[in-house]
């Protein structure tokens, strides 16, 4: 074990102005990749951002005899011609949940697939069952042992299609049926299906593909089987989530700043909140500017499925609401230990009390900086919004988490006028960061 950790320092009390460009989607772009399994040849996917989780599902692709390699800046050329193994290296899926995404891909494909139980940020339960249970629904037989699962069609047989009604609109076992159904024998009807941006972009690369897709985006998704696709190109849409952190680190900090490479109507209801904060918001079809005031309006947010509220967007928020002047209440509807970053914000000074899956921030306290851990990558992007924000310096431990999410952040920051830098230090040191 290394006697260091990265950390990321922030001095606080800086406005934050000027304009940034929006990456591509992580949530998009992941389940994009594990679709060029479904054919043998070479796809091109543009607009991928040089994430750790993206980087970490290359080398997964690889491990299965894919060839992989970058064509610019920010595209992939994903040659899977030579795939012959349907086992992706277990330290690799033990790193991110999202690693699951070639389940549906591999069976469809070939018939056969082992999956180790997938890793990624702990945010209480999200097990895989409802994947599992959408392939044995496409026929595939499950056969679970200690490390692994197997999962295999009959001697090898297709599989076939069926109608599926999720028990919650996962957007992870959407993706993984629609993938699969993409290559089974009739039609498979998804209910209850995740309606996010993220589901709309990878049914154009599978349509793209050959796929026969209806109703992408709605909470009913028709997928026709055909006997086979073939290799396509892409680009994938803007990151909504990267685009809603930015513009509330502009809130707490009253800037003002523009971002380019978006999509405003991905962000309905951040947009919605964001305003009612006292933000002032202004849309054109691919920019989003902010210009946010001195005081900010407490607000109440519950997280649901899209087109609600998103939980990736909700520790943010909170770091937001403790600038407001008055009382903010958070329900969070999806991932039970999304609150955690309460804890962090609290040794900041912050206000907030969590109650089972709410939390009441009181806000109109000014942070002061210490040094915090980032429990998972939406914390991450939180406890930097507060950091911006603190009197002092603010030391950020975690970094893993912030940069699986989040590409070139740091120059970002820098570039709007935030003075960010990055460092190691002793795990156990006791840094000025801290106050003490």
């Amino acid at each position: 074990m290394s006697d260091t950790l990265d950390y990321l320092d922030i001095e606080g009390g800086r406005n934050l102005s000027g304009t940034i460009r929006v990456s591509g989607a992580k949530n998009s772009c992941l389940p994009i990749m594990a679709a060029s399994l479904l054919t043998a040849g070479t796809s091109y996917i543009e607009n991928v951002p040089r994430l750790r989780d993206v980087f970490t599902l290359i080398k997964v692709l690889e491990s299965l005899n894919a060839r992989v390699d970058w064509t610019g800046s920010d595209s992939l050329k994903i040659d899977t011609i030579d795939v012959n193994r349907y086992e992706p290296d277990i330290s690799l899926v033990r790193q991110m949940r999202a690693s699951v995404l070639v389940l549906g891909p591999l069976v469809a494909r070939f018939g056969y697939a082992v999956m180790p139980s997938p890793g990624g940020c702990s945010l209480g339960t999200r097990p895989v069952d409802m994947h599992f249970d959408g392939m044995q629904s496409l026929g595939a037989i499950i056969e679970p042992n200690h490390e692994a699962t197997v999962i295999r069609t009959d001697n090898a047989s297709k599989l076939h299609g069926e109608t599926i009604r999720l028990g919650f609109p996962s957007v992870g076992a959407t993706e993984n049926i629609m993938m699969a159904a993409s290559l089974a024998v009739g039609t498979t009807t998804i209910e209850n299906a995740a309606k996010e941006p993220e589901i709309l972009d990878l049914a154009e690369f599978l349509l793209s593909m050959g796929a026969i897709i209806t109703g992408a985006g709605e909470d009913k998704i028709t997928i026709t089987g055909v006997s086979e696709l073939h290799p396509s190109k892409h680009k994938v849409i803007p990151d909504r989530v990267e685009a809603a952190t930015y513009m509330i680190a502009c809130g707490i900090t009253a800037g003002n700043i523009k971002l380019t490479n978006v999509r405003p109507d991905h962000m309905t209801a951040t947009l919605e909140i964001l305003s009612a904060s006292g933000c002032r918001i202004t849309t054109e079809p691919e920019t989003i500017s902010v210009d946010a005031p001195d005081v900010i309006r407490p607000v109440d947010i519950r997280t649901l499925p899209y087109p609600g509220f998103s939980t990736d967007v909700q520790p943010p928020f909170m770091a937001m609401m403790t600038k407001a002047s008055g009382e903010s209440i958070f329900v969070e509807k999806i991932f039970e230990r999304r609150l955690l970053v309460a804890n962090e914000l609290v040794r900041m000074g912050a206000e907030v009390r969590v109650v089972e899956n709410c939390a009441l921030v009181n806000g109109g306290r000014r942070l002061r900086g210490c040094e915090v851990n980032a429990p998972d990558i939406r914390a991450a992007a939180a406890l930097v919004i507060g950091g911006l924000w603190a009197d002092g310096r603010t030391r950020i431990r975690g970094l893993n988490h912030l940069y699986r999410g989040y590409e070139d952040i740091v120059s970002k920051l820098r570039s709007l006028g935030a003075m960010v830098e990055e460092g190691a230090a002793p795990v156990n040191s006791i840094s000025e960061a801290s106050g003490a």
